[in-house]
């Protein structure tokens, strides 16, 4: 049966990620957690193909637009595939289904959506501040770099999902300030696929996917994206990233407090069984 609700989240993700090129974990990952109590572990899984699918589609209406810089995507694979495979392989170890594991996946989403949002905020001030030291760097070196942010992407989607979008064009942009902007979406778009297609997997070995509960997501933001697309151009970009940055920041103290409020359950429920 499919819920009219997670139709409607879909669509309204979807619209946000066809109007900005951000949003989809960042937002599609915490709503799962918090309006519909879905566990993190299972929520980051499902969320990760879910975006695997989405952004499958778009990569391919880039490539055949020839706008994928390819050495920047095959240079952030080449640090975010190992990266993510090692760090399911911890979380493997760590139990997912615990709430020690459950702790770390709220923790890290919080991070990581408040990264999203500074990314978002401070995009146009980081670069006018580092841009000029990165055009001296060498070809070598930028090739490092790229590697590097591509490990810490690895670790940062495979945990908590979010990270491949408002954080890997941040960082694309600083790295190849040569290349326009819609080549460097279309080349974070084309690492995502690869990046969050085996973090899925993973997840999908350890049983942390919900797909039905992915395809009436799908259900709902494929449209979305559609409609998104076409609107993009006709609303301001500046205020979509601030309305979109400050519902991340809201999302990420939501989650916190929740996290908060978890642990001084526990502890209070510990508490009282020790004093028995």
């Amino acid at each position: 049966m499919i819920d009219p609700l997670y139709v409607v989240s879909g669509f309204g993700v979807g619209l946000l990620v066809g109007m900005t090129g951000v949003g989809g974990g960042s937002l599609m990952t915490p709503l799962l957690i918090l309006l519909f109590g879905i566990h993190p572990a299972t929520a980051v899984g499902t969320d990760l193909l879910y975006a695997a699918t989405t952004k499958t589609v778009g990569s391919f209406a880039h490539s055949w637009a020839k706008s994928i810089h390819w050495p920047a995507v095959t240079r952030l694979a080449s640090g975010s595939i190992p990266a993510s495979i090692l760090t399911l392989f911890i979380l493997w170890q760590l139990d997912l289904n615990g709430e020690s594991s459950r702790s770390l996946v709220n923790l890290v989403l919080c991070f990581a959506l408040f990264l999203t949002a500074a990314s978002l905020i401070f995009r146009k001030a980081i670069m006018q501040r580092h841009s000029w030291r990165l055009e001296q760097l060498d070809p070598a070196a930028t090739a490092r770099a790229t590697v590097l942010v591509g490990v810490a992407l690895g670790v940062l989607v495979s945990i908590s999902s979010v990270g491949a979008g408002a954080v890997g064009v941040t960082a694309l942009l600083l790295l190849y300030p040569q290349l326009p902007m819609p080549r460097i979406v279309a080349s974070d778009i084309a690492h995502a696929v690869p990046l969050t297609l085996v973090a899925g997997i993973g997840h999908w070995a350890t049983g942390e996917i919900d797909w039905h509960l992915m395809g009436v997501l799908l259900v709902g933001s494929l449209p979305g994206i559609i409609i998104g697309s076409y609107l993009a151009h006709r609303v301001p970009e500046p205020a979509l990233r601030l309305v979109l940055a400050a519902t991340l920041i809201l999302v990420a103290g939501n989650l916190a407090s929740h996290e908060l409020l978890s642990s001084s359950s526990i502890i209070a429920a510990f508490a009282s069984g020790a004093a028995r």
